[in-house]
């Protein structure tokens, strides 16, 4: 009875004969959510660390890629590079041919004017002879 007058007022007694404020189902609830909020937080840091862990993984991951990726633009403009300097070559060698496909032509006219000399002169060497 003495106990019920207590309760009606808020005060209780707890498995140790302690009087609590509380009732002893809220004080149970309030231990084992505070016991949870532990759990919470502690897990919260262990994702904080992972996700600190990623986070520096990507990072890094991102500064490889910048890397490679100033590789990759070197090595694109020296192949622009090599492949203008072969144009380059290609056309100074045409160039060239062409200039021997005119040398040569000029050598054809000049050995066939050479040849219909070196005819007349035959033949005048042996009108020559059929004079004499």
């Amino acid at each position: 009875m003495a106990q019920d007058l207590l309760e009606e007022e808020g005060i209780y007694f707890d498995d140790l004969s302690k009087l609590r404020a509380l009732e002893p189902d809220v004080s149970q609830k309030t231990t084992e959510l505070k016991e949870e909020c532990k759990e919470f937080v502690g897990k919260i840091g262990q994702f904080q660390s992972k996700v600190g862990g990623l986070i520096q993984l990507v990072d890094e991951l991102a500064k490889e890629t910048e890397t490679e990726k100033f590789k990759v633009i070197g090595a694109r403009n020296l192949l622009k590079l090599v492949a203008k300097q072969r144009e380059a070559l290609q056309q100074q060698l045409q160039a060239l041919i062409d200039e021997k496909k005119m040398q040569l032509e000029r050598y054809c006219i000049e050995c066939e004017a050479l040849a219909k000399v070196e005819s007349e002169q035959n033949e005048f060497i042996n009108q020559f002879i059929l004079q004499n």
